[in-house]
């Protein structure tokens, strides 16, 4: 299908983007691969689009303040072939190539699958699990969001219509810190059916987060209160997949029915604890 007719403005800096936002009926875009389908079918109709993809703040990878601070506007190839990701937060680079195409990695950026927030996107879950922080901004006012109550629904964010993301910030792992990411992943879109995170500090505690299970990506508390803080063995990796998804609506559809969803998500987890504890 053809999208309606639209305006294209491509500013040169953060506050120009943000003026043009205020106006309303507008969109960001940076690689475009959720936002150009909808507008082709005519699911999103904005008045214009913004491209921030020369606004070169919005690129940059950088450490700040014991913080990794990963730019809106970085593509999944640029996260997953950087130094400081590399050395700092391994399961993001490794994450990161395992999205889609060539094509999308070289494209995509991080900040537009958190603003999408698809169910089976792989960056909500890691930036749960590593206790990131969005920070976004409006003409008016900046704010920092925790990713625990950035994303509140099916598709659904914190982001305010004239917001959008700048950065996502990473507390910068302690030395000795294991962290994993495995994925069963449709074959066609690699999107998650199942996607799991988990990161273990030295100090023994332990975050879970879950993507592709529910309408949208969470922190699974149950189960990290099975192993965070204890040592992980074999019993104690069992109670956590006991515990695992007990108050989740567990989503069904073409790829996956609920009962399988729900295997597959223990499974990978379980992989994950085995991996963080060997």
């Amino acid at each position: 299908m053809i999208p309606d007719a639209f305006s294209y403005i491509k500013p040169s800096n953060i506050s120009e983007a943000l003026d043009e936002l205020s106006r309303g009926n507008a969109k960001i875009i940076a690689g475009g691969h959720s936002l150009v389908p909808a507008m082709k079918l005519r699911i999103a109709r904005p008045g214009e689009l913004i491209d921030i993809t020369g606004i070169e703040e919005l690129r940059q990878i950088r450490e700040e303040n014991g913080e990794i601070v990963i730019g809106a506007a970085a593509t999944h190839h640029g996260i997953e072939t950087n130094k400081l990701i590399r050395s700092n937060l391994s399961f993001f680079s490794e994450a990161a190539g395992e999205i889609g195409d060539v094509q999308v990695r070289n494209y995509g950026t991080i900040g537009g699958s958190l603003a999408n927030a698809d169910p089976g996107a792989d960056w909500p879950a890691l930036i749960l699990a590593t206790e990131g922080i969005i920070e976004v901004r409006g003409k008016k006012e900046s704010r920092k969001i925790k990713a625990t109550n950035f994303f509140t629904g099916f598709f659904e964010t914190a982001l305010g219509p004239d917001e959008m993301i700048i950065s996502i910030r990473i507390p910068k792992p302690p030395a000795a810190t294991k962290a994993n990411y495995q994925k069963f992943h449709q074959p066609a879109s690699r999107f998650a059916i199942v996607g799991c995170a988990v990161i273990r500090f030295p100090d023994g505690k332990t975050n879970i987060a879950f993507t592709g299970v529910a309408d949208s990506a969470f922190r699974d508390k149950d189960a990290e209160r099975e192993v965070s803080g204890k040592p992980i063995t074999d019993m104690s990796i069992s109670a956590a997949l006991n515990a695992a998804l007990k108050h989740v609506d567990i989503i069904s559809d073409l790829y996956a029915s609920e009962e399988y969803r729900k295997h597959l998500a223990r499974v990978h987890l379980k992989r994950a604890l085995q991996t963080v504890s060997s």
